[in-house]
């Protein structure tokens, strides 16, 4: 045994210590004893090191009957672990002796020390070898071999996890070797004062090779040595080690190798460059899907940065050591070229095929033509043009619920915290929605409501488009994704979205497929998870009424999936960090329920019933065909019934989804439709808005798209298992729901369509020509109300545009001081009174007054409108005519109109824009990083994942199964 070993000490005769440090590592530790035992050429000496393990280790190595055994602290890393052992050996008695360092997973085969000695012994020059570390299970792998660095200082293993085959024998001299079995003369050792306390494990070693190489000696590897490792010192004693934390100890270790190694004159540019590389490195690793990366990578440089005391000892140490220059060791170092080519040597290797060869995979399980993809979308655009062709040349679109964009400017203006142009205006958080109309607005940054126009024209194929390639993913057969799709782009809910002018649900029906399809994929992929927080946030922002169905559909996914749930967490993020402020500011006025509020212009009208909301109806009747109906001198009663059956087709196949094979999928796709439908139905019950004296409750489009979805999937899953009886299906539910669309398709010819070309102005032309030198200009608009009331709205400049809207300022429980004073005005100017109105339209800038409704008759409104609102009327604008502040323009398209004849400079109180306050800057500044960083994950830099597609038997259900993403 080692304990019969006797020591060599005949003169110059080599001698070698082998140092042997442990740490909980009992399941080696008896194969790396017995090599050592076999070994050709015995150590003279075996000092054993046991470092805090938890385990038996140090009683196998008191059973070895080693010369030393020492007891080492738990936290001590290798080096600090051998350091000890030095300390408690025999002393030099020659220049001839060496240390052989081992960890308790480095077993040696039998000649490795007698093959290292000797590649030294004829080398003199030479103060440290290593062997070739073989695979501790696969002999034939070679694990590493030798070591440099890049021209900025990155550790580089020349060799790593290559099959053997001799083809790196012709290695001599390297930069550096591994601690694993490394052989090195003990007056070296003792002279560069061993291993760099600074860096524990990463590095170590290629630190000491290079200042022995600056020392003037020799490092070679020794290519017939052979030690099988496990791992070795590198991370000495971590049972398992996270990516993140790698990093972490990888960067730290390049960082603290710089600073030792820079020039003195180039050392405070590195120190002040490492925070700004710290930060473009974090956007490097969120590009290359490595999120965990961003926090190690900055703690690291700020540990970097103030932790100096180690890198002074450290220069102090090389420059003590040093007597080559860093010209002596460049050509061991690799260069750019090299660097990179071995990069991609090893990304070539790492490809593999995959157990079931190239064969069974292919790109694309459904090719989008041969699938009918292709001809769904130029379908879908075609039926598009029939309610929408209108629009085509228009320069933007109004009615219902929209009005147009301002310039990219104001788009961007709106958005954050800061001071909110509507009304008299306030202080308060943007809806998320104005981050979708400045991102909407910006793609036509010429006239950005040409992006709305646009977005209408080409609604249903873009529709269809997303709907075909979530659709895919379900199904291997090749046309249900045609069906479905054609099914999602002539959705109710969706035409009536877009009829009604409710940008919001429509933008969140054309997103919903990409949700899903990004959401099933983003346990595998940090670009599919990015991708699928982006688009939830879009859709929460466009829809907030959807916002707790995503999040318990989020929630289900995060717990099916618990293993890849680190990946899925994040979703939810961005939608948060952008509608936190707005949160705030709700919960400070008492009326949380606001933020579902629909963004964008409150508009009344909606179902209210819950059996028209089962007939996918969202703005009341029977998606159009009551009216329809009573056209054609139909019975409009049996309307409902008719849609009714339309319905049954899709209805059936959804059902029957929960009894064929494959209805662990219906089964969440009927989830999420019961979810739909119940956030429908509390959206009608919902009143959270107010259109003059009228409430409003939150439209229900988007809760039944959401309840289209998951009738579609489910109907989809039925159609993918009932086999040949598909087909006829198929047939039936595409005819039936072609022809429930028909009365939304063409309502523009049935004169129900709410949405048109946009006027040229939203205020009169006298008003807008004013506008354009006094852009904070107000104009009251008095319009007449039930039971002899009146409503007031104040417009500035050149009238209010959509992305001003607030939904803070819809769903306000309570009227502001300055929203009082505004009533008060208007309640004053339509009636006669001496009140002096003057000193309020001077401080809210009011320079016109419209009346709508009126003509310049005396008896405007007689004809066009009940007793009551003519009489409110009349009197109202009577006591504009005879209102000496007042001076009457005449007839215009609102309306009336009056100018005020007082002060031409007065100029409206407002407050700070979105980058006017600290409070604003902090926003924009927190969405931005949180929104910023999620974008630069989302961007795919990664090679395309392949898609393994299993039929099936007869008895089992089509799958779908996916290598795994190499951006992980």
């Amino acid at each position: 045994m080692l304990s019969a070993i006797a020591p060599r000490l005949e003169g110059m005769q080599q001698r070698v210590t082998a140092i042997l440090v442990a740490r909980s590592g009992a399941e080696y530790l008896q194969r790396t004893l017995a090599a050592v035992d076999r070994q050709a050429r015995r150590p003279d000496f075996l000092i054993a090191v046991d470092a805090g393990s938890s385990d038996n280790s140090a009683s196998m190595l008191t059973a070895t009957g080693p010369a030393q055994l020492v007891a080492a602290p738990a936290k001590a890393s290798f080096g600090e672990a051998v350091a000890h052992a030095v300390h408690v050996a025999a002393p030099a008695v020659s220049d001839n002796e060496w240390l052989w360092l081992l960890a308790h997973d480095n077993a040696p085969e039998p000649d490795a020390l007698a093959r290292l000695l000797g590649a030294v012994e004829i080398a003199p020059s030479v103060s440290v070898a290593g062997p070739k570390l073989m695979g501790w299970t696969r002999r034939d792998v070679i694990a590493e071999f030798g070591e440099s660095m890049t021209p900025v200082g990155t550790s580089v293993r020349l060799v790593e996890d290559e099959l053997d085959q001799a083809q790196h024998d012709i290695r001599g001299d390297v930069l550096g070797v591994a601690a694993s079995g490394m052989l090195v003369r003990r007056s070296v050792w003792t002279a560069l004062g061993g291993f760099d306390p600074a860096l524990p494990s990463t590095d170590a070693a290629l630190d000491f090779c290079v200042r022995a190489r600056l020392a003037g000696h020799r490092v070679i590897v020794v290519p017939g040595a052979r030690v099988a490792s496990a791992g070795g010192p590198q991370h000495f004693g971590r049972r398992a080690l996270s990516d993140r934390r790698r990093m972490q100890i990888s960067r730290s270790a390049q960082l603290h190798r710089r600073l030792v190694y820079a020039p003195p004159a180039a050392l405070p540019l590195h120190w002040l460059s490492l925070i700004p590389l710290a930060i473009i490195r974090s956007i490097v690793h969120l590009l290359a899907k490595r999120p965990g990366a961003v926090g190690a990578e900055l703690v690291t440089a700020l540990r970097a940065a103030f932790d100096v005391v180690p890198v002074i000892r450290a220069r102090r140490n090389l420059r003590r050591t040093s007597s080559l220059g860093w010209k002596a060791i460049a050509p061991l170092r690799l260069s750019w070229r090299r660097a990179r080519e071995q990069r991609t040597h090893r990304q070539d290797d790492g490809g593999g095929t995959g157990p079931a060869g190239p064969a069974a995979y292919r790109e694309e399980p459904i090719g989008f033509v041969t699938g009918g993809g292709l001809w769904a979308v130029l379908g879908a655009g075609l039926v598009g043009l029939v309610p929408f062709g209108g629009l085509l040349g228009a320069n933007s679109v109004s009615g219902g619920g929209l009005l147009p964009l301002g310039s990219v400017g104001k788009l961007w203006a709106q958005v954050g915290y800061g001071w909110r142009e509507i009304g008299v205006g306030f202080t308060g958080a943007a809806d998320p929605f104005s981050y979708v109309l400045a991102l909407l607005g910006s793609l036509a940054f010429w006239q950005p409501s040409a992006a709305i126009v646009a977005l209408y024209v080409l609604a249903l194929p873009l529709a269809t488009l997303g709907a075909w390639f979530a659709a895919r993913r379900f199904t291997v057969r090749p046309w249900p994704p045609a069906l479905a799709a054609v099914l999602w782009g002539i959705a109710p809910p969706f035409l009536s979205s877009l009829g009604t002018g409710h940008l919001g649900a429509s933008i969140a029906h054309l997103l919903l497929p990409w949700l899903v399809l990004l959401a099933l994929a983003a346990g595998r992929s940090w670009t599919a998870a990015a991708g699928a927080a982006l688009v939830f946030a879009a859709v929460t922002a466009s829809a907030p009424v959807l916002t707790p169905a995503l999040l318990g559909m989020w929630l289900a996914l995060v717990l099916s999936s618990p293993r890849r749930a680190y990946r899925l967490l994040g979703i939810p993020l961005p939608a948060a960090a952008l509608v936190a402020p707005l949160v705030i500011d709700q919960i400070l006025r008492g009326n949380p329920l606001g933020l579902l509020a629909d963004p964008g212009v409150p508009t009344a009208g909606g179902a209210s019933s819950g059996i028209q909301l089962a007939l996918g109806s969202a703005a009341g009747g029977s998606n159009g065909w009551t009216a329809l109906f009573d056209r054609v001198l139909l019975p409009a009663a049996t309307a409902p019934t008719f849609v009714a059956a339309l319905l049954l087709p899709l209805g059936l196949l959804a059902f029957l989804g929960l009894f064929v094979r494959g209805s662990r999928r219906s089964i969440p796709a009927l989830a999420v439709a019961l979810l739909g439908y119940a956030t429908a139905v509390i959206s009608t019950r919902l009143e959270l808005a107010a259109v003059g004296s009228e409430t409003v409750g939150i439209w229900p489009g988007s809760g039944l798209s959401l309840f289209w979805l998951g009738l579609i999937g489910a109907a989809l899953v039925s159609l993918d298992a009932i086999g040949a009886a598909a087909r006829g299906f198929a047939v039936l539910l595409g005819v039936a729901s072609l022809l429930l669309a028909v009365p939304l398709v063409g309502s523009n010819l049935l004169g129900t369509l709410s949405v048109q070309p946009g006027p040229a102005r939203l205020l009169p032309a006298f008003v807008d020509a004013e506008a354009t030198s006094r852009p904070k200009i107000g104009t009251l608009i008095l319009a007449p109300e039930g039971e002899g009331a009146i409503a007031a709205s104040l417009e500035r400049g050149r009238g209010t545009l959509l992305e001003q809207q607030s939904t803070l300022d819809a769903t306000a429980v309570e009227m502001s001081d300055a929203d009082a004073r505004l009533a008060n005005l208007a309640g004053n100017l339509a009636s006669r009174s001496g009140y002096d109105s003057a000193p309020d339209l001077d401080d809210l800038a009011i320079g016109f007054i419209v009346l709508e409704g009126a003509d310049a008759d005396a008896d405007a409104g007689a004809a066009s409108a009940d007793e009551a609102e003519a009489a409110v009327l009349r009197r109202t604008q009577d006591a504009l005519d005879g209102n000496s502040l007042l001076i009457p323009v005449g007839e215009t398209s609102r309306g009336l109109l009056w100018r005020y004849v007082g002060e031409a400079d007065t100029v409206a109180v407002t407050g700070p824009s979105n980058t006017g306050s600290v409070l604003g800057i902090i926003v924009l500044i927190g969405q931005g990083l949180i929104v910023g960083m999620t974008v630069l994950l989302a961007v795919p830099t990664a090679r395309r994942r392949r898609e393994h597609v299993s039929r099936g038997t007869e008895n089992e259900e089509p799958a779908t199964t996916f290598d795994e993403d190499t951006d992980d």
